[in-house]
Formats: C-alpha cells, structure tokens, sequence
C-alpha cells in the first residue's frame, strides 16, 4: 500500500533508483473549468534512466530528460505537472517496453499491463512502488555549445536530437514500504 512521505524521506538510492531501476515519466494535458473542475487529455508514459533528485531554488526537486523525438516531450511541453513512477523489478518487462513503443502510435498501457491513476489531474502508475508528483519549475534544451567535453556531444548526440532539461518540484512522493 502506498504511503505519503515526505521527499526527505525517500530511502532509495538515487543512482540506483534511476541508474538501474528506471523510471516512467508520465503526464497529460489538462484543463481546469471555473468551477475547479480537472479534465484530462490523453497520457503517455516513457521509460527513463537519466535524471536527478535534489534541492534547487530552496525546493526539493526531479531533473528529467526527454528527446525531442519522444511524444512524451510534446505533452511534457503542453502541461504544468508530471509524475515520475519507479515499478518493482518484476515489471521490468513493461519499462522495456514503454522505452520501445511511442505512445505516438497507439496506447502503451494495455500491451504493458499498467494502469493510471490521477492526483489532481497528474497521472501516475498505479503498479509503482515509489511515486514522485512534480509541479514543473523550468525547461532548457541542451545546447550543444555548452559541453565542456566534446566527447559527451558526440557519443550521446550523433543525429542533433538534444534532450530538454525539465526542472519539477516535488510537491508530493507515494512510497509502498513493504
């Protein structure tokens, strides 16, 4: 079962919550009436293993990465909130997976046997056990005149397709304990 937390109190490694176990970046467009009343538009998921955790501009926060070929970005770019899922090891089959398919071309959740769940209107993976709910401070394109080390550049960005850098504050984490 899923407990609040606070960000302090995540009791993952970092380097391997991210590194080795991965993550899904999961977000949707959404929409709020006059009346307060949340509607959401299609989400998309993608298996990422660059990141960080830490504190920026007095606040806890996620760092993400996305491609500008991910359809990921496009919604990432569209909205003010995101959600970053780590899943058990046994799921490592459906991480591979939304690594591998856009969600572009049809529905990724299904084949991956995932489902969502929204905390006011940020979708999220309800198989994960751990849950980072991030309001989004600040996004940057990698620009490649800024690499101290050219060999970074060129093993990482052979087809100019630099990452966008996005900056989210941790405004709420969900930890399964068991």
């Amino acid at each position: 079962m899923l407990k609040t937390i606070r960000p302090e109190a995540i009791s993952d490694n970092p380097f391997k919550l991210i590194g080795s176990d991965w993550m899904l970046i999961t977000a949707c467009e959404k929409s709020v009436d006059e009346d307060g009343n949340i509607t959401t538009g299609r989400v998309n998921t993608m298996t990422a293993s660059w990141g960080g955790l830490g504190v920026l501009w007095n606040k806890n926060v996620a760092t993400v990465y996305v491609r500008p070929t991910r359809y990921t970005k496009e919604i990432m770019d569209r909205t003010d909130s995101f959600s970053l899922s780590v899943l058990p090891q046994k799921y490592k089959s459906a991480l591979d997976y939304c690594g591998c398919h856009s969600g572009r071309d049809g529905d990724k959740f299904r084949p991956a046997k995932l489902d969502v769940e929204y905390l006011n209107g940020t979708p999220w993976i309800k198989q994960a056990r751990l849950v980072l709910f991030c309001n989004k401070l600040y996004a940057q394109p990698f620009d490649p005149f800024c690499f101290i080390d050219e060999k970074y550049l060129k093993q990482n960005y052979k087809k100019d397709d630099f990452h966008t850098m996005y900056i989210g504050e941790i405004y709420k984490v969900l930890e399964d304990k068991r």
